[in-house]
Formats: structure tokens, sequence, C-alpha cells
């Protein structure tokens, strides 16, 4: 993998990471007594999707520029 974005990219993507893993953190934490199946779905896939941000800002790359898409950072 080669580095495909700059210090601006990799802060968003670190950013926005961030804000999924707590989103998902808390919607995990105030559905814990309930047995409601899409809201362990959905914080589970915000959380994967904040960790694989993070490895995107830590390695920087990014999956969409790898792809061919040219993104405005």
């Amino acid at each position: 993998m080669k580095p495909n974005i700059t210090r601006a990219g990799r802060i968003a993507r670190a950013t926005t990471g961030t804000l999924c893993i707590l989103f998902g953190a808390g919607l995990w934490y105030f559905s814990w007594p309930d047995i409601v199946l899409y809201r362990w779905i959905i914080s589970i896939v915000a959380i994967a999707a904040g960790m694989f941000q993070w490895f995107e800002a830590r390695k920087s790359w990014c999956v969409m520029r790898a792809c061919g898409f040219k993104t405005p950072m």
C-alpha cells in the first residue's frame, strides 16, 4: 500500500473514525439492556468503520483513492 493521502486527509479520517467509534460505543452502551438486534448490528458496523478509518489514517492510505476515485481532500 502506497501512501495516497496528505496530512489533511489523515486528520479527517482520524476525526471521522473517532466519531464513528464514539457513536457505536454510545449506541452499544445505551442499548445494553434491550435485546434489539438492529441496534447491536448498527453499533458493531459503526465501530468497525471507525477502526478502518483509523487504519487508513495510520497508513496514509485511502481505499477510495486506491480504487481510482478522486476525493476532494
